[in-house]
């Protein structure tokens, strides 16, 4: 609708006795269609996201309207509907901001509130991501809900993983077991990955791949092309690291592909790193740090620390690339990496790829 038009019909609408009845009914018709699309998004049925997407502003309303109304259980309801939309579209600030919110306008121990503690761990990037993950297990087991025990079993392995690799592969295993028992085929799909990155971690490589490569099956079985696409990124790096460059680079590409097919910001960025890693790995630093630093740009935009996905990895690819640079040339490429693109840092990357294997 054309602004004016809708600013005039706006005006006129607050002129009369209707508007907050008409506001109420907005509320709840847009809870409604959150509610509608959340078990849609763990199998990350483009429909579904890219309704969300259309309506963000709609959402946005509702959200503000039941916090106006005092509706503070309805608000739990639609901040926890939503958690894993604004996790996939790269929302992550504003979902942080509305999860807080709503949990701090009611402590009761409702349904509501548990889901919506998984949501505050799951687009959390510090400390506070295990504190609200544990409160919602708990949460959860007081209420005697499987499924939602299962969810914050999986949302405290991702939060505790950093600090706790072994704790984090338990609750993996527990929620993948918990998941496939209850017929939720796709959240099993996720804990598995969780509970493949926890075993390479744990130095059990070649357990790791194996879930990682039964988990790429199943996920091309359900349709589930974030699943598939998270894991190639994972196999290209085992590869990686087995000195496979070969079986990584296409691994790497079909995963950058799938992630920008399903509008995927987040998991576009982490591409562009695991593309930095392979370019340290090849000697080529300058365009490593690049692509490191376009990453870690885009992280940031998003609401996410780099460093918190993973910080060994981290690490490592840093060390690489400030092994071959001296502290000017590191910094010049790193202030050019900020300022690139994401097209821009993907394309130098693999232009950078393809004159190497032209060179062989």
């Amino acid at each position: 609708m054309l602004e004016t038009i809708r600013d005039f019909a706006s005006e006129r609408l607050q002129e009369s006795t209707e508007a907050q009845d008409l506001q109420r009914k907005h509320a709840e018709h847009f809870l409604a269609v959150a509610e509608e699309a959340e078990p849609y998004l763990p199998a990350y049925q483009r429909e579904w996201i890219d309704r969300l997407e259309v309506e963000h502003d709609n959402l946005r309303a509702a959200f503000d309207r039941l916090e106006s109304f005092g509706e503070t259980q309805l608000a739990l309801r639609l901040a926890g509907a939503l958690s894993r939309f604004w996790l996939v579209k790269g929302h992550l600030a504003e979902g942080r901001r509305r999860l807080g919110a709503a949990l701090d306008a009611d402590d009761h121990p409702t349904a509501a509130r548990a889901k919506a503690l998984d949501g505050a761990s799951m687009t959390a990037d510090d400390a506070a991501s295990r504190v609200h993950a544990e409160e919602g297990l708990a949460l959860h087991r007081a209420l005697g809900d499987a499924w939602g025990i299962a969810h914050s079993q999986l949302t405290l392995g991702s939060a505790v993983a950093i600090d706790d690799m072994p704790m984090a592969r338990e609750l993996y295993d527990e929620s993948a077991r918990a998941f496939r028992e209850l017929g939720d085929e796709h959240l099993a799909l996720i804990a598995i990955r969780g509970l493949a990155w926890a075993c390479i971690t744990l130095g059990e490589r070649e357990r790791g791949r194996a879930l990682h490569e039964e988990n790429l099956h199943r996920a091309r079985a359900l349709g589930n092309r974030r699943v598939e696409a998270i894991t190639l990124g994972a196999l290209a790096i085992h590869a990686l690291q087995d000195g496979r460059l070969d079986d990584a680079i296409p691994m790497l590409l079909e995963s950058h592909r799938l992630h920008l097919a399903i509008g995927d910001p987040l998991q576009s960025a982490f591409d562009l790193f695991r593309f930095s890693h392979v370019l340290a790995v090849k000697e080529k630093a300058e365009a490593a740090a690049r692509a490191f630093a376009c990453s870690d740009a885009l992280c940031e935009e998003i609401g996410l620390r780099l460093r918190t996905w993973d910080p060994e990895f981290f690490d490592e690819t840093m060390a690489m690339i400030r092994s071959q640079l001296d502290e000017a040339a590191f910094a010049e490429a790193w202030d050019e990496g900020r300022k690139l693109t994401a097209e821009a840092a993907v394309t130098l990357a693999l232009d950078t790829l393809e004159s190497l294997d032209s060179t062989r």
